[in-house]
This record gives structure tokens, sequence and C-alpha cells, in this order.
């Protein structure tokens, strides 16, 4: 299974170097700031490497996903925690999706250039997975609409420019998901406020943050799609964002097994390096088999996903056994640190916090759980 040309290669030698001057060296001082500095996201989009799916029209390069993949796995080989995955591989699809030719002129050229951050608004204080018990509401007044409602954890929610919001624009309807709408709010629009920078255990990096809209009006023009299709258009993309999740938690446990391995090598105790104890031996080769399945598993998704073959329940297995997979192998690694493990001077504390939140997000290990059952007919 030949996933990469040559010309994926090249991209693959060229990020890495990219990663490894512009990124890499930086990301302790972000994670110490809560922030990733809006001139990385400049940087990036100067080299072509937001979004590289969008058509030349639009400011991208049209290239395919296996550029997406390329940059997601070195963004997370590197342990860095950023929101390019999100931003570039999750959000922009919907406007590039179901977006219309004036919206797309408008959004896609600045997802691009780095200049526009993206964040989707989904999540609610009371209303995390089930999507049809959200309460923000998007009611049509002539040619706008007017938003009242909060959003939570929403990510990107400092630093963004341009929100995704879903809404609902039939509060009547059963059951509530079929009036749900996807509602585009700019930064800046009166009535659309942002809350606290949210505290979080992990992906200090990565600003998360809760979202107002108290009679915040929109132009008309700004729904995404059809009124009243946007959990129609969310399930569309979930195969991608679970993938996409599935992609960092992957790329992070071989992160953290190629560390830990070459730590084992240096670090003596009783006269012999510690990778040399059997136990300790056993558990490397416990996780170098566990990533290894992970790795087969999700490069056959991935082409299976770019030959646009349903697999939605083969992606919810992966969302849900590679991200587990990935907290094992975060709990082992640091177990082989011993104490120097539990030191913030030692990145496997950084990953070992960051990782946790992978079963969580883009849908819980419950919920894929649930999916796959019911996939099988239980």
């Amino acid at each position: 299974m030949e996933l990469y040309n040559e010309e994926h290669e090249v991209l693959r030698r060229t990020f890495k170097k990219f990663v490894e001057n512009e990124l890499a060296p930086h990301a302790e001082e972000w994670e110490e700031n809560g922030a990733v500095p809006r001139e990385i996201w400049k940087k990036m989009g100067d080299q072509g490497y937001l979004c590289p799916w969008i058509e030349e029209e639009y400011g991208g390069s049209g290239s395919d996903f296996q550029f997406s993949v390329i940059i997601n796995e070195e963004i997370g080989r590197a342990g860095l925690a950023m929101s390019v995955d999100l931003h570039s591989d999750i959000i922009a699809p919907y406007i590039g999706t179901f977006g219309t030719e004036e919206q797309k002129a408008k959004w896609l050229p600045g997802c691009t250039t780095g200049d526009t951050i993206l964040a989707l608004a989904m999540t609610e204080p009371n209303a995390g997975s089930d999507l049809q018990e959200i309460k923000t509401t998007a009611v049509k007044q002539g040619d706008e609409y007017v938003i009242n409602g909060s959003k939570t954890f929403i990510t990107n929610g400092i630093s963004g420019d341009l929100f995704v919001v879903a809404c609902k624009t039939d509060t009547k309807v059963v059951p509530g998901y079929k009036g749900v709408s996807l509602i585009v709010v700019e930064n800046g629009t009166p009535g659309f406020s942002k809350g606290r920078k949210l505290n979080k255990l992990g992906l200090h990096s990565i600003d998360t943050a809760e979202l107002f809209f108290d009679n915040c009006r929109v132009p008309a023009g700004n729904l995404l799609g059809e009124e009243n299709a946007g959990f129609k258009y969310l399930m569309q993309k979930l195969q991608q964002e679970r993938l996409i999740a599935s992609i960092a938690a992957q790329s992070l446990a071989e992160r953290m097994l190629a560390d830990a391995m070459e730590y084992a090598k240096t670090r003596k105790a009783f006269g012999k390096p510690i990778g040399q104890f059997q136990h300790n031996a056993f558990k490397i080769a416990e996780m170098a088999t566990e990533v290894e399945l992970g790795r087969t598993f999700l490069d056959r998704l991935v082409a299976d996903h770019i030959a646009h073959k349903d697999v939605v329940t083969k992606v919810s297995m992966s969302k849900y056994w590679i991200c587990e997979m990935a907290n094992r192998v975060a709990y082992q690694c640091l177990q082989l640190y011993g104490g120097y493990g539990y030191m913030e001077e030692y990145p496997i504390a950084r990953y070992y916090r960051n990782v946790r939140v992978h079963t969580i997000y883009a849908g819980t290990t419950e919920v894929m759980k649930t999916i796959i059952s019911r996939n099988l007919g239980f």
C-alpha cells in the first residue's frame, strides 16, 4: 500500500525541517504563554502549510489529502500542541464543501494565509456529544439571523477570527437535531463576545474559551448550506474529523515511544541501562507492538478515506483504540523515566498531560463504542 509519492516525500522532508527550525524550539515558550503566536500561523501560511487542499482560486494549492496527513503527522511526532489540524482539516472543509462561491471567496483565502484562524462552536455547558440538546438559537429576522446562547470548551476561542456556530433555527421540530443549522460568525460582530480563557489540564499552548451571543446579528448570507441541515453536515464531516484525531494520537504515541527507547538505552541503574531489565524491555516490546498495529490500521484507513470509502465504523474504532493506546503508551513511558518523568523539564510530562484529552474530544471513547456496536447490529 503506497500512500505517498516523491512529491509527498519532498513535502515531508521540507516540512520536517520547518518544524525543527521554526516550531519545536518554541514549544515550551508557547506552553508557558498559553498560545501559539499569530506570526507562526502567518509563517505556515506563507509556506503553504495551512489548508493545502483548498483550490488555487481561493488561495490554496489544491493538494491531495496526503499533504494534510503529512503536516499533521510531523506536528504530532514533534510533540507539539497546535490547532493546525482543527483549522485546516476539520473546520475549513465545512466552508469548502457547504459554502457558496461568495462565501468561499470571502473566507477561504485568509484561512490559507494564516490571517483568519478558525474555530468550531458546538459544545455548550449542558450539551456535549448530544447536539440535539443545544440551546443556542438563531432566529431569522429579515435578512439577518439573531443569535442568542453560549458555547464552552471552544478551541481557538480566544485567537479565533471566524466561528462556525451550531445553532437551533427550529426549536420545535422533533427530534431536535433536525433543527440545527451552521452559521458563520465573524470576530467583532456586535453581540458576540469571548469569555474567559479556560484553564485546562493539558494543551496549554492551544487556547480554549467560552463564547457568548447576546442578540448577535449576522447576515442571513452567513448560513452555511441549507437551514436546518447542520446536523447532517456535521455527520458528513465526522469521518475525517475522527481520522485527523487518530492521526494526532498515533503520531504522539510514536514520539513518546521513540523518546522513551532512547532514554532506556542511556539511563543506567544498578550498573546497566534500564532498558536491559526484562520488565522494562517487555514493556517497550508491548508498546512497540501496539504502536505498530496503530500505524498499520491508520494507514489503511487513510487510504480508504482518500478513495472515498465509507469507513465510519472503522474510523470510530481507530478513534477509540488509537487514542486509548496513546494514553497507555504515555503512562508506561512516563513510568520508565521514574522521578524524572514527573519533572516538567522532560517533555514526557507535557505529552502525558496533552494526550489525555484525545479520548474525549471529537467523540469520547464511550461514544465511539456506541457507534461501533450499533453499526455491528447491536
